[in-house]
């Protein structure tokens, strides 16, 4: 097949989170199978040229969207064939890749109209347009509209990615003009658009209406979202068309996440010789200045410092808990000031257990993956998550909150299960805590901590998890399918 993706976000070269993992790892494996995959994404100025060659791709062109004219210039690069950037700098270069500038909307409506305008200069008809969040959100409608009369789309259909609902892309209706489809402005929502208190366009739900099909990045969080506890507003056109709402796990690309391949981490090991792993766990207290002592769990965290993770239900409990138990923390991650506060207080008063480094590095995500006994993911929601496969893979226990993908790769420990030789899975892979609040967690904390002294029950925890397979290899050939199931 032919398909054409958009999205605001690829790995290596544009990434804030999980949306510039699958797109950097998706049409990689999808073009393994046989695939004309072409992505579309911003050239913003914080993109590294020194990753590759990049070229451009014909003569620029102008894009007109109401009374903006930007010119703009297609680019790939050597390293990543069926990579191409949209080069605009007076969008693109900013010091971020999203912004709350006047102009927000038209970034990302300029890099939909260039996707399909360099489409038609070469010649590429794509049997699926693959739109991913709300940047894309108008996208189904813009080709239906805009570009309905070119024979070249005549048998595109089109998918909408959701992988975080709760960023829409809400605009004042005022901005219809610049979408270029104010002449069929009956097409848009009514009620939003002469909404009496202002009127707005929601980008995300636009993409829900038209899209022919709706994806989500895992199977729990695409029932979660047809909720009104976790459908943002959304859920009623999420329910009205809960037939082609679809839900996928992301996948893990295990030449980069794995123990046996992993560059980054100073020890590599497997299953069946999990010796390195000790070492990579003395590696990891060292490095954060903790004292090292054999026996005692260190506990990883790697994540964004935001209310979405959930990390406040710590500081009710956190200090007792590591009086209690002795345990060590390493944390990794930056964002709300008053999560860094509670983590930096920790440090102070635990100076021998706690390690906390404000901000992001990669080496040190790896080794914590890798010197982890146990990994905490507390998510308050979660659309799919990756750093729980990663662990499982590196036989790090997860903790996680039952909810969105968390929920699809982590199964509850099961001791009474351990010893099923005709079905070792049912013993589960992890620890999962249902009632998201201090005391869900803290029981949580405790089970794995009083697991861990018992050998054999850990150890098998550690070999169910490590033989789990979230490989992409799996998971894109199901949006192969996926693709060939969206209606006309």
């Amino acid at each position: 097949m032919n398909v054409l993706v958009v999205t605001s976000e690829a790995a290596p070269f544009a990434k804030t989170g999980g949306l510039g993992d699958v797109l950097g790892a998706l049409p990689r494996y999808l073009r393994k199978l046989g695939h004309d995959v072409r992505v579309f994404l911003p050239f913003y100025s914080s993109i590294d040229t020194k990753k590759g060659t990049f070229s451009p791709v014909g003569d620029p062109f102008p894009i007109v969207l109401g009374p903006h004219r930007y010119v703009v210039r297609i680019v790939t690069v050597d390293t990543h064939p069926g990579t191409f950037f949209v080069h605009c700098p007076e969008l693109y270069a900013r010091g971020s890749l999203y912004t709350n500038d006047l102009d927000e909307h038209r970034r990302f409506l300029v890099l939909g109209w260039a996707a399909l305008i360099a489409a038609q200069h070469m010649r590429f008809a794509p049997d699926v347009l693959h739109c991913n969040d709300w940047q894309c959100g108008l996208l189904p409608l813009t080709l239906k509209v805009a570009f309905g009369w070119d024979r070249l789309f005549a048998n595109t259909k089109t998918l909408l990615s959701i992988h975080n609902l709760n960023y829409q892309g809400v605009f004042p209706a005022s901005t219809i003009g610049d979408t270029n489809l104010a002449s069929s402005a009956h097409l848009f929502h009514q009620d939003q658009l002469h909404h009496p208190h202002g009127g707005r366009i929601n980008y995300m739900l636009h993409g829900l209406l038209y899209a022919g099909i709706v994806s989500t990045v895992s199977p729990t969080y695409a029932r979660e979202i047809q909720s009104e506890e976790h459908g943002a507003g959304l859920d009623p056109f999420l329910r009205a068309r809960r037939s082609t709402v679809v839900g996928i796990l992301n996948g893990v690309d295990y030449d980069e996440w794995s123990p046996e391949k992993d560059t980054l981490i100073p020890h590599r090991y497997s299953a069946a010789d999990l010796s390195g792993k000790a070492l990579d766990k003395e590696a990891l207290v060292t490095a954060l200045g903790l004292p090292y002592v054999p026996g005692v769990p260190v506990l990883g965290i790697v994540s964004r410092m935001a209310s979405q993770k959930g990390f406040d239900l710590l500081g009710p409990i956190l200090g007792n808990l590591l009086v209690k138990w002795g345990f060590q923390l390493a944390v990794l991650g930056s964002g709300e000031s008053r999560l860094e506060q509670m983590f930096e207080g920790f440090r102070r008063r635990f100076p021998k257990q706690v390690g906390f480094y404000r901000g992001f590095s990669n080496p040190l995500a790896h080794l914590i993956e890798a010197g982890s006994d146990i990994f905490l993911m507390p998510s308050r929601y979660e659309p799919c998550g990756l750093n729980q496969m990663y662990s499982l893979r590196y036989g790090t226990v997860p903790i996680v909150h039952r909810t969105g993908g968390l929920a699809d790769t982590v199964r509850p420990w099961n001791p009474y299960a351990a010893n099923d030789a005709m079905d070792p899975r049912r013993a589960g892979n992890g620890f999962v805590f249902d009632h998201h609040d201090s005391r869900g967690l803290e029981w949580a904390i405790e089970m794995a901590l009083g697991t861990f002294k018992h050998r054999p029950s850990w150890d098998r925890l550690v070999q169910n998890g490590m033989a789990e397979d979230f490989s992409w290899e799996r998971q894109a050939a199901l949006y192969v399918d996926l693709y060939q199931r969206i209606p006309g």
